[in-house]
Order: C-alpha cells, then structure tokens, then sequence
C-alpha cells in the first residue's frame, strides 16, 4: 500500500501504553501509531486519520478485545469523529487518573531523567460536571464543538463535563462571532462572552479570600482547583515571616496574597496587562507586595541589574510551554531555599526541571492532581531544593 493511500484505512493494532496527549501507542509495520479512543492492552480495529513521517493517528472504529477498564461514554457526543474535547469518556474515573499518573512518571524519566513514582490526586468528583469555563465554537451562529484536531463543527445539546451553573448557550444561535464562551465564578455569578476581548469580570473565592477576574481571563477551571494549588504550594514552601518570595507568571495575585498573608515580601510579575490591574485590586490591602508588568525574563534581569541578590522562595506557574532555560537560571541565581513550580504540562515540567538539576536543584516532592476529569490534562506541583553533595 502507498503511504498516501493509508489515511481512511482499518488497521488491525494491539494497543500498547498511555501517551501524553489522550491517546495510547501501537505499531503497524514498525511504525508508530499513535491511538485515540483505545486502552492499553485492547486488541481494535482502528481508521487511520492521519499520516505523518515519523507515525500515523488513528482513531479506534471497533474493539476485538477490550479492557477491563474500558465503559461506555457517559456522553453521547463522545467518539471517533465526534466532539474532541475529552479523551477518556471510554476509560473508568480510577483508571483515567492511573493512567495520568504514568504519563507524568514516564515524562519525567524521558525527558527529565527523574525517577519518580506519581500518584494522582483526586478533587473528589467523578470527572463530570466540573468545568466552569466553556468555550463553544460557532459555526454559522451554531454553536458546537470541533472534531478531535478539525474544524468539524459538532452541534451538542449539553457538555456533561461543563457546571451544572454554567450559562446555557448551545440552545442559542450566536451570529457574527466565531465563538462563545460560559463562566460561572465560585459565587455563582455568570457571565457569557462572545470573543477573547469582551469585558467584565467575575469574582472568585479562594479560603475566604476575593479575587476579582476579568470573565475571558485566565483561572483555573476547576472549582477545586485554586484551593487545592494553593494549599500544595504554601505546604511545599513552608513561607516564614519576614521572608523574600516571587511569584512569577502571577496572574491576578492569587499566590502572591497567601505569601503576603504569611508575612513574606512578595515581588510579583506577570505579562497580562489586565491580570495586573485586577491584581491591584485583589492585593491591595496587603503590604510588602511588589506587582510588576511585563515579561518575566526581562523584568528579572531588571531586578537583578537594580540590587536583587537572593530571595528565599520562589512560586512560578507558567504557561503551557513552560519557564525556559533562562528564567530557570535566573531563579537558581537568586538562590532561593525552595522553588515550587506549577505546572500544566509534563513536557515543559520535566524539560525545566532537567535544567534546575544542571543548577543545583532537585525535586524534594512533586504531586499531580486530575483538575480535568475526561480529558489528558493534569496540574502538577513541584517542590525542588538546594541538592548538598
């Protein structure tokens, strides 16, 4: 067979481990296929999606032999060709955060070189019903979700992994806009938005702490999830009074204000314009807080051209494609007792962590939390520490 002929074709696999990205590997004729709605051990038939020159993609069309693990979706728009917001609707609750767990060990070791068994936490859900953060796609004013890697647009009736709270909007036809998105805050305020540059803000609780939020901003999707990472970082830390911190990529304030509530000088800096402002206010009633706007590297190098020689702690949450080799050295020149780096992915995770350990630092605990029932994504915190020969 050509290889261009391949796209549209079943091929029978045995589905090999769990990769990062929601989908298992296989081999067909010694190349890889990397396998969506499959679970390791599965003997399928699989349609090949699509061809690339290191592997192919396939999507799982019918299973020969199926693992114990495996259920039937809970959604009715899950599937091949269907909505590609989850990836493991067809994988029990338990067996999705083993499998997480894996994918965040196996990183790790491949490209971090960390040995690390990791066990997944859970916020105590069954992975249903938690989003509170929807973005809908909208095709001539229908709203929907895109097929896995498409701009199929998948007309749905309900997302069973949004807010009960959330707005309804999928029984709405949204014309001139290429999108709508729902959020319901922790205090039950709604707000629906139809693009990224639309206005207002919602506010959200964290341990009886406000925070004001511009609605299209970033905050964790989770209704768990700001507590849950707080309390992993101030736990990891360990904050004493009178100690020096950065919260780097700080958002709206939201680890800075427990550093500050500790008693620690907290210098924050985050890039969105927005988030900072917002921040002003979620901090201003807190004193030794220092926000700064800009991009992290180089309000860093700022800093230390003006007099900044050590800080104590440092807590840094940045985006998915991480930190960066330079950031990561001008946190280690600061010489801070502990770091606590939270992560969104364990690709960047484990490729900043490799760079930390060339510097002198290594991980003293790492935790893993399922924030995203249904889907591959996982949160992670991570504690690293001077290594003493």
């Amino acid at each position: 067979m050509r290889d261009e002929d391949i796209v549209g074709t079943v091929l029978e696999l045995e589905i090999g481990p769990v990769a990062h990205g929601g989908h298992c590997v296989a081999r067909y004729e010694g190349q890889v296929v990397f396998v969506r709605h499959g679970l390791p051990g599965e003997l399928v038939h699989a349609r090949v999606t699509e061809r690339n020159a290191k592997y192919l993609r396939a999507d799982v069309v019918q299973v020969l032999t199926p693992s114990p693990h495996r259920v039937e979706p809970p959604c009715p728009f899950a599937g091949p060709g269907r909505c590609g917001g989850c990836d493991f609707q067809h994988v029990s609750i338990v067996e999705q955060r083993r499998l997480k767990a894996t994918v965040v060990s196996d990183t790790l070791r491949r490209i971090g070189g960390i040995e690390r068994t990791v066990v997944m936490e859970s916020p105590g859900d069954d992975g249903l019903g938690w989003r509170t953060r929807m973005r809908y796609a909208v095709v001539g004013g229908r709203p929907g979700m895109f097929a896995h890697r498409s701009h199929d647009l998948i007309p749905i009736d309900r997302c069973l992994i949004a807010h009960p709270d959330s707005p309804a909007v999928v029984d709405q036809r949204w014309p001139d806009t290429s999108s709508v998105q729902a959020v319901v805050s922790s205090e039950g305020k709604t707000a629906v938005l139809t693009d990224e540059k639309a206005g207002g803000r919602v506010v959200e609780v964290v341990r009886g702490r406000r925070f004001r939020v511009e609605a299209g901003g970033f905050w964790q999707v989770h209704p768990a999830a700001a507590t849950t990472l707080v309390d992993a970082v101030l736990s990891g830390l360990e904050p004493r009074e009178g100690e020096t911190a950065l919260d780097l990529y700080s958002g709206v304030g939201l680890f800075a204000a427990f550093l500050a509530e500790a008693g620690c000088g907290v210098l924050a800096v985050e890039g969105d314009r927005d988030a900072v402002k917002n921040a002003r206010r979620n901090l201003h009633d807190l004193t030794g807080v220092t926000l700064e706007q800009g991009d992290v590297d180089r309000v860093l190098n700022r800093a230390v051209a003006q007099g900044l020689e050590h800080v104590d702690l440092v807590v840094l949450d940045p985006p998915r494609t991480g930190a960066g080799q330079h950031v990561v050295r001008r946190i280690a020149g600061l010489s801070p007792r502990r770091v606590a780096y939270v992560a969104c992915d364990p690709a960047a995770l484990a490729r900043d962590l490799k760079t930390f350990a060339g510097l002198g630092y290594g991980v003293s605990s790492l935790r893993a939390f399922d924030l995203f029932g249904m889907t591959h994504h996982i949160e992670c915190v991570a504690v690293l520490e001077p290594v003493t020969s």
